[in-house]
């Protein structure tokens, strides 16, 4: 069973990639990292970040 925990915002994104939150607004519009709307603000699913750093890492 998911928890709230398991939703980010894009500024917690930020924070966990180590990044600018400019550039992880910017990924997540560019639909390069998986997110969904909620009302106007992005939210996205850490299992699903996790996966994708995954993938971003077997791709080098």
């Amino acid at each position: 069973m998911s928890t709230n925990s398991d939703i980010i915002t894009v500024k917690e994104l930020a924070n966990y990639l180590k990044i600018a939150e400019k550039t992880a607004y910017r990924l997540v519009l560019d639909k390069k990292i998986p997110g969904f709307k909620v009302g106007g603000a992005w939210r996205l699913r850490k299992k699903e970040i996790d996966e994708w750093i995954e993938k971003q890492t077997k791709q080098m």
